[in-house]
């Protein structure tokens, strides 16, 4: 008998999180230089193929602009990595000797990460290194127009995963994302990383499972009189030009006074 696609998409999120759940168990007991070298590993293979998933991901949504995604993938990667590569995420991170008190890192366990059509590749890296920094398993509902970018994404990623030592089913993806295997998905991780439109982050909100959300910014600029105008307005520009836009933080406005109006414009 033949699932309908919206059965068959819950019954993958089934399978991917009890699979997931071992594998998270299973990094829950390696050192922090085994984590770090695992994410290092990740790092590079993303860096690697930065260009190729860029290509991917203008190929399949038709967003974007090819070099922009590249820098895009080396800073979701090589950037980020900087960013967290000396922090201590495993096991005890911190004590206070006047208090007597200890500060110990907790996995959450199975993360969701919930990835828009602008970001896909982006998005699935910089999710997967901080998910496995932390010791957790991350599961990614891809927006159904990047489903074949954001599947390479976590292909090699997993691979350079695994290759460093990280258990087989870490980084999970569905095969063919429906409305209810996302809200299966979101009801069965301890943890959802949402990124999106405004009604995908409120149903990441309203699911009972505790979200970190990023949806549309609707970005203002504030030009104020003493100002340096022509590099504020290049900023502005450069800015809400990159990638064509498609980064939620993009200017959408701006907003100046009227004894500078005419510089500005």
């Amino acid at each position: 008998m033949e699932l309908d696609r919206d059965l068959a998409s819950i019954q993958e999120v089934r399978d991917l999180t009890a699979t997931a759940r071992k594998a998270q168990a299973t990094l829950a007991t390696l050192s922090q230089q085994q984590i770090d070298t695992i994410v290092l590993r990740m790092t590079e293979a993303a860096e690697k193929n930065a260009e190729a998933l860029a290509r991917m991901a203008v190929e399949d949504t038709g967003f974007g602009v090819l070099q922009d995604k590249v820098v895009k993938n080396l800073f979701a990667s090589r950037t980020v990595y900087e960013s967290i590569r000396a922090v201590k995420s495993i096991g005890i991170i911190g004590e206070n000797r006047e208090k007597h008190m200890l500060e110990a890192a907790v996995p959450v366990g199975v993360v969701a990460g919930l990835v828009p059509s602008t970001n896909p590749t982006s998005t699935t890296i910089f999710k997967s290194l901080i998910s496995v920094k932390a010791g957790n398993a991350i599961i990614f509902s891809p927006h159904p127009s990047a489903v074949r970018c954001i599947t390479e994404t976590v292909r090699i990623l997993t691979e350079a995963a695994c290759a460093a030592g990280a258990p087989e089913g870490i980084l999970g993806v569905m095969s063919m994302p429906t409305l209810q295997g996302t809200q299966e998905l979101m009801k069965r991780v301890n943890l959802i990383l949402a990124t999106g439109g405004t009604a995908m982050v409120k149903a990441a909100y309203s699911s009972g499972t505790p979200a970190l959300g990023v949806g549309p910014g609707n970005v203002p600029a504030y030009i104020e009189r003493t100002a340096d105008i022509p590099n504020a307005v290049r900023r502005i520009m450069a800015s809400k030009t990159f990638d064509n836009g498609t980064i939620c933080a993009s200017e959408q406005s701006v907003v100046t006074e009227a004894c500078i109006r005419d510089e500005v414009i």
